[in-house]
């Protein structure tokens, strides 16, 4: 029972020393180039070895000291003395506070032990290389503990060596503010070239970005843009090549031709937003413009027919435009893939979800269908991603989009995109 209650106990100052330990000090900033040589850390080397060389030096006085008469607790005792005084270095890089805080109680407990053993004092030459190991120790608590760590560190270290050890309180406000002020310039100073790196890192970033979308405006500009315009073009001279053209020839170059430069008009909005950091961004196209959408589909030569069942209402922008956008690139694949077929547009309006339909009645020939109608691949030998992009909206809003044959020779697609929180509601 009482074992069990020391583990816990001992299990909660783990944690309780753990939570402490993190929340006050900052992790370790990178090495500079000069304080690295490949995987070797030339700190912590340094640490070590100032660790062995003020750990020999100590041992090797307290030993002096107790041949010349002066008295000293004996071997073993002084070789622990020597190691709790000059180890803790070794640590500082890694556990700043916990090695300071080892070196105060251990500096403590070791002037009792040797005063009690013989005339030394804290003063005496014998533990100089304890100060300078403690010193040390308090400069990494001023690099990488919060600032009201490091000033509590300092005012503790006054504490104990005027009011414990009987120390000259000016001697000791000085030699601790060195040590204190020394470390929070230094970590002033990485924290300052921390944040001059992560700002060349994010604009660097940002230029990438920029250079990226100028040359996507490039593309588009220089080779789409160029191959619409020459549609219009044609469409619009095309007429005039034939003696007496039918009325209804010309009414579909004339659509031809509007359908090319309403492209060029979406693709100078697009140009817009990759060249300008705040362009001037038009209203987007939503339900609201279903009717001019459904017309120019019947232009393309399909048969349509559109219904809308539940309560209409405001839709969010997002909802608005993705399924706009799904129920064009749905007639885009029926006019492409099966023209002359009947295509039919159902919007149910739920309580919970958009529900949307596309259902033609003819399916294209093998391998020039959209994926679901190619063995699933995702893509057409054309390499689109027309079904691909509106399951991403689809998604992208928490919704999902079936598309596929239905058995019964048509295809459709069905889309629900959630309103609110709750399931999709079922379509009608």
């Amino acid at each position: 029972m009482f074992s069990g209650l020391w583990t816990r106990a001992s299990g909660l100052r783990s944690r309780i020393a753990a939570t402490v330990e993190a929340g006050v000090t900052d992790p370790p900033l990178p090495r500079l180039k000069w304080q690295k040589r490949g995987r070797l850390d030339l700190v912590l080397a340094a640490d070590i070895v100032i660790a062995i060389v003020c750990f020999w030096i100590t041992a090797h006085q307290l030993a002096y000291a107790g041949r010349a008469g002066g008295g000293t607790p004996g071997a073993a005792v002084d070789l622990l003395v020597a190691f709790v005084l000059c180890a803790p270095v070794a640590l500082r890089s890694f556990l700043p506070l916990t090695s300071w805080s080892v070196c105060l109680v251990g500096w403590f407990w070791a002037s009792r032990v040797v005063a009690a053993a013989s005339a030394l004092s804290i003063s005496s030459n014998t533990f100089i290389p304890g100060m300078i190991v403690y010193g040390l120790c308090l400069y990494a608590v001023g690099v990488r503990c919060k600032t009201w760590v490091a000033l509590s560190a300092g005012g503790a270290t006054v504490l104990v060596a005027v009011f414990f050890e009987g120390q000259n309180f000016t001697v000791a406000t000085i030699l601790t503010a060195i040590a204190v002020f020394a470390g929070l310039i230094v970590r002033s100073q990485r924290s300052g070239r921390q944040q001059l790196e992560f700002a060349e890192q994010r604009h660097s970033g940002e230029r990438a970005l920029l250079q990226e979308r100028q040359r996507i405006a490039r593309e588009l500009h220089d080779v789409v843009a160029h191959h619409m315009s020459v549609i219009a073009i044609q469409a619009e001279a095309a007429p005039y090549k034939v003696a007496d053209p039918p009325p209804e020839l010309a009414e579909s170059f004339a659509d031809i031709r509007a359908s090319a430069l309403a492209g060029l008009s979406e693709l100078r909005r697009v140009l817009g937003v990759l060249r300008s950091e705040a362009p001037e961004i038009a209203p987007q196209p939503g339900l609201d413009d279903l009717a001019g959408l459904i017309e120019s589909a019947r232009g393309g030569g399909v048969t349509l027919t559109s219904r809308i069942t539940g309560h209409p209402r405001p839709l969010p922008d997002g909802v608005n435009l993705s399924a706009y956008r799904i129920v064009q690139e749905a007639l885009s694949n029926a006019m492409r893939h099966a023209p002359g077929s009947a295509v039919q547009v159902k919007l149910y309006y739920g309580e919970a979800a958009l529900v949307i339909e596309v259902r033609n009645d003819g399916l294209p020939p093998d391998g020039q269908g959209p994926p679901e109608q190619n063995g699933g691949t995702g893509l057409r030998r054309g390499g689109g991603h027309g079904i691909i992009g509106m399951r991403e909206r689809a998604t992208m809003l928490g919704g999902n989009l079936q598309a596929g044959p239905t058995g019964k020779g048509e295809f459709l697609v069905t889309a629900a995109l959630p309103l609110a929180d709750g399931e999709p509601a079922d379509s009608p």
